[in-house]
Protein backbone atom coordinates (compact mmCIF):
# COMPACT_ATOMS: atom_id res chain seq x y z
CA UNK A 1 0.00 0.00 0.00
CA UNK A 2 1.32 3.43 -0.91
CA UNK A 3 1.85 6.14 1.69
CA UNK A 4 -0.91 8.31 0.18
CA UNK A 5 -3.38 5.44 0.31
CA UNK A 6 -2.51 4.75 3.96
CA UNK A 7 -3.01 8.43 4.92
CA UNK A 8 -6.32 8.55 3.09
CA UNK A 9 -7.56 5.42 4.90
CA UNK A 10 -6.56 6.92 8.27
CA UNK A 11 -8.43 10.17 7.52
CA UNK A 12 -11.55 8.23 6.63
CA UNK A 13 -11.26 6.23 9.84
CA UNK A 14 -10.89 9.35 11.99
CA UNK A 15 -13.87 10.97 10.29
CA UNK A 16 -16.00 7.85 10.88
CA UNK A 17 -15.08 7.83 14.59
CA UNK A 18 -16.05 11.51 14.91
CA UNK A 19 -19.44 10.89 13.30
CA UNK A 20 -20.15 7.89 15.54
CA UNK A 21 -19.03 9.74 18.69
CA UNK A 22 -21.11 12.90 18.03
CA UNK A 23 -24.55 12.83 19.76
CA UNK A 24 -27.53 13.27 17.49
CA UNK A 25 -29.67 16.41 17.67
CA UNK A 26 -32.68 14.39 18.77
CA UNK A 27 -30.75 12.69 21.54
CA UNK A 28 -29.42 16.01 22.83
CA UNK A 29 -32.91 17.48 22.84
CA UNK A 30 -34.23 14.48 24.77
CA UNK A 31 -31.47 14.69 27.40
CA UNK A 32 -31.76 18.50 27.82
CA UNK A 33 -35.30 19.89 27.44
CA UNK A 34 -35.56 23.37 25.89
CA UNK A 35 -36.44 25.29 29.03
CA UNK A 36 -33.47 24.14 31.20
CA UNK A 37 -31.09 24.86 28.32
CA UNK A 38 -32.47 28.40 28.05
CA UNK A 39 -32.09 28.91 31.79
CA UNK A 40 -28.52 27.65 31.63
CA UNK A 41 -27.67 30.05 28.81
CA UNK A 42 -29.24 32.93 30.71
CA UNK A 43 -27.24 32.10 33.83
CA UNK A 44 -23.98 32.18 31.88
CA UNK A 45 -24.74 35.70 30.62
CA UNK A 46 -25.65 37.09 34.05
CA UNK A 47 -23.98 37.07 37.47
CA UNK A 48 -25.09 34.82 40.31
CA UNK A 49 -28.61 35.59 41.59
CA UNK A 50 -28.74 38.17 44.35
CA UNK A 51 -28.80 41.90 45.01
CA UNK A 52 -25.78 44.02 44.09
CA UNK A 53 -25.15 47.49 45.45
CA UNK A 54 -23.65 50.01 43.04
CA UNK A 55 -20.25 51.37 44.07
CA UNK A 56 -20.46 55.14 43.41
CA UNK A 57 -16.65 55.45 43.35
CA UNK A 58 -16.39 53.05 40.41
CA UNK A 59 -19.58 53.82 38.48
CA UNK A 60 -19.94 56.44 35.77
CA UNK A 61 -22.85 57.86 33.76
CA UNK A 62 -21.97 59.67 30.53
CA UNK A 63 -24.11 61.41 27.94
CA UNK A 64 -23.80 62.95 24.51
CA UNK A 65 -26.29 65.65 23.50
CA UNK A 66 -26.77 66.94 19.96
CA UNK A 67 -25.60 70.54 19.47
CA UNK A 68 -26.73 72.50 16.36
CA UNK A 69 -27.64 69.18 14.68
CA UNK A 70 -24.11 68.23 13.61
CA UNK A 71 -22.26 68.83 16.89
CA UNK A 72 -22.15 66.73 20.03
CA UNK A 73 -21.57 67.93 23.60
CA UNK A 74 -20.37 65.24 25.98
CA UNK A 75 -20.66 65.22 29.75
CA UNK A 76 -21.03 63.04 32.79
CA UNK A 77 -22.72 62.76 36.18
CA UNK A 78 -20.36 62.12 39.07
CA UNK A 79 -22.84 60.85 41.68
CA UNK A 80 -24.71 57.62 41.02
CA UNK A 81 -26.16 55.12 43.52
CA UNK A 82 -28.56 52.20 43.45
CA UNK A 83 -29.03 48.45 43.34
CA UNK A 84 -29.22 45.70 40.74
CA UNK A 85 -31.18 42.52 41.44
CA UNK A 86 -30.42 39.35 39.49
CA UNK A 87 -32.82 36.40 39.48
CA UNK A 88 -33.11 33.09 37.66
CA UNK A 89 -36.59 34.33 36.78
CA UNK A 90 -35.81 37.01 34.18
CA UNK A 91 -39.10 38.77 34.94
CA UNK A 92 -37.86 39.38 38.49
CA UNK A 93 -34.54 41.01 37.56
CA UNK A 94 -34.57 44.70 38.45
CA UNK A 95 -32.57 47.92 38.39
CA UNK A 96 -33.00 50.92 40.69
CA UNK A 97 -30.63 53.80 40.01
CA UNK A 98 -30.50 57.37 41.35
CA UNK A 99 -28.34 60.08 39.78
CA UNK A 100 -27.66 63.50 41.27
CA UNK A 101 -28.11 65.94 38.33
CA UNK A 102 -26.26 68.69 40.18
CA UNK A 103 -23.11 66.56 39.77
CA UNK A 104 -23.16 67.21 36.01
CA UNK A 105 -19.87 68.11 34.36
CA UNK A 106 -19.19 69.06 30.75
CA UNK A 107 -15.78 70.58 31.63
CA UNK A 108 -17.16 74.10 31.10
CA UNK A 109 -18.31 75.78 34.32
CA UNK A 110 -20.62 78.34 32.70
CA UNK A 111 -22.37 75.66 30.65
CA UNK A 112 -22.71 73.38 33.68
CA UNK A 113 -24.45 76.12 35.66
CA UNK A 114 -26.81 76.69 32.74
CA UNK A 115 -27.60 72.96 32.61
CA UNK A 116 -28.33 72.97 36.35
CA UNK A 117 -30.76 75.85 35.87
CA UNK A 118 -34.52 76.02 35.06
CA UNK A 119 -34.09 75.61 31.28
CA UNK A 120 -32.65 72.12 31.74
CA UNK A 121 -32.31 69.97 34.87
CA UNK A 122 -33.59 72.61 37.32
CA UNK A 123 -31.77 70.82 40.13
CA UNK A 124 -33.27 72.95 42.91
CA UNK A 125 -36.78 71.81 42.00
CA UNK A 126 -35.77 68.29 40.88
CA UNK A 127 -32.72 67.17 42.90
CA UNK A 128 -32.67 63.59 41.61
CA UNK A 129 -33.22 61.61 38.43
CA UNK A 130 -34.13 57.96 38.77
CA UNK A 131 -34.37 54.85 36.66
CA UNK A 132 -36.53 51.94 37.81
CA UNK A 133 -37.04 48.80 35.79
CA UNK A 134 -38.16 45.22 36.32
CA UNK A 135 -37.88 42.31 33.92
CA UNK A 136 -35.35 41.78 31.14
CA UNK A 137 -35.29 40.09 27.76
CA UNK A 138 -32.37 38.82 25.73
CA UNK A 139 -31.27 40.82 22.69
CA UNK A 140 -28.32 38.62 21.73
CA UNK A 141 -25.90 36.20 23.41
CA UNK A 142 -24.76 38.55 26.19
CA UNK A 143 -26.98 41.58 25.57
CA UNK A 144 -30.22 42.31 27.41
CA UNK A 145 -32.91 44.99 27.35
CA UNK A 146 -35.04 46.36 30.17
CA UNK A 147 -38.04 48.66 29.63
CA UNK A 148 -37.55 50.82 32.69
CA UNK A 149 -38.98 54.19 33.69
CA UNK A 150 -36.74 57.26 33.67
CA UNK A 151 -37.92 60.12 35.89
CA UNK A 152 -36.26 63.40 34.98
CA UNK A 153 -37.25 67.03 35.41
CA UNK A 154 -40.54 65.92 36.98
CA UNK A 155 -41.50 63.74 33.98
CA UNK A 156 -41.54 59.92 33.82
CA UNK A 157 -41.10 58.07 30.52
CA UNK A 158 -40.33 54.48 29.57
CA UNK A 159 -36.77 54.41 28.22
CA UNK A 160 -35.38 51.00 27.15
CA UNK A 161 -31.96 50.23 28.65
CA UNK A 162 -29.71 47.80 26.80
CA UNK A 163 -26.90 46.29 28.87
CA UNK A 164 -24.26 43.60 29.03
CA UNK A 165 -22.76 41.79 31.99
CA UNK A 166 -19.01 42.33 31.69
CA UNK A 167 -18.04 39.68 34.26
CA UNK A 168 -17.15 39.15 37.91
CA UNK A 169 -13.88 40.19 39.53
CA UNK A 170 -11.54 37.21 39.90
CA UNK A 171 -9.20 38.74 42.50
CA UNK A 172 -11.60 39.40 45.38
CA UNK A 173 -9.90 39.15 48.78
CA UNK A 174 -11.20 36.57 51.30
CA UNK A 175 -14.14 37.88 53.26
CA UNK A 176 -15.00 40.55 50.69
CA UNK A 177 -18.25 40.44 48.66
CA UNK A 178 -18.36 39.39 45.04
CA UNK A 179 -18.00 42.31 42.63
CA UNK A 180 -19.50 42.47 39.14
CA UNK A 181 -19.47 44.97 36.28
CA UNK A 182 -22.10 46.05 33.73
CA UNK A 183 -22.23 48.38 30.75
CA UNK A 184 -25.52 49.95 29.67
CA UNK A 185 -26.78 52.35 27.05
CA UNK A 186 -30.01 54.21 26.31
CA UNK A 187 -31.30 57.04 24.17
CA UNK A 188 -34.00 59.67 24.58
CA UNK A 189 -35.11 63.14 23.51
CA UNK A 190 -34.69 66.07 25.89
CA UNK A 191 -37.97 67.67 24.77
CA UNK A 192 -39.92 64.63 26.02
CA UNK A 193 -38.88 65.62 29.53
CA UNK A 194 -39.74 69.29 29.09
CA UNK A 195 -36.11 70.30 28.78
CA UNK A 196 -34.22 72.50 26.34
CA UNK A 197 -37.16 74.32 24.73
CA UNK A 198 -34.70 76.75 23.18
CA UNK A 199 -32.83 73.84 21.53
CA UNK A 200 -35.42 73.08 18.85
CA UNK A 201 -33.13 74.38 16.13
CA UNK A 202 -30.20 72.41 17.50
CA UNK A 203 -31.58 68.89 17.38
CA UNK A 204 -33.33 68.89 14.00
CA UNK A 205 -36.65 67.22 13.06
CA UNK A 206 -35.42 63.62 13.33
CA UNK A 207 -37.48 61.37 15.65
CA UNK A 208 -34.26 59.64 16.71
CA UNK A 209 -32.90 60.27 20.22
CA UNK A 210 -30.91 63.48 20.56
CA UNK A 211 -29.34 62.39 23.86
CA UNK A 212 -27.36 59.15 24.15
CA UNK A 213 -26.57 57.77 27.61
CA UNK A 214 -23.77 55.37 28.55
CA UNK A 215 -23.34 53.88 32.00
CA UNK A 216 -20.56 51.73 33.45
CA UNK A 217 -21.24 50.18 36.83
CA UNK A 218 -19.35 48.15 39.39
CA UNK A 219 -21.49 46.62 42.12
CA UNK A 220 -20.91 44.49 45.22
CA UNK A 221 -23.08 41.57 46.29
CA UNK A 222 -25.13 42.32 49.37
CA UNK A 223 -25.34 39.74 52.14
CA UNK A 224 -28.80 38.13 52.35
CA UNK A 225 -31.01 39.53 55.12
CA UNK A 226 -31.44 37.21 58.08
Amino acid sequence: MTLNALLTRRKVGVLLLMVLAAPSTHAAAADHPAQPVQKMAAAQALPAPGTYEIDPDHSFAYFGARHHVVGLVRGRFDKITGTITVSQDLASCSVDVTIDPSSISTQVGERDEDLRGPAYFDVKAFPAMTYHGRGIRRVSGTSWTMDGSLTLHGVTKVVPLTFTFNGAFADIKPGKPARVAFHGSAGTKRAEFGMGARDKGEVGPSPAPDVEIEIDVEADAKAPAH
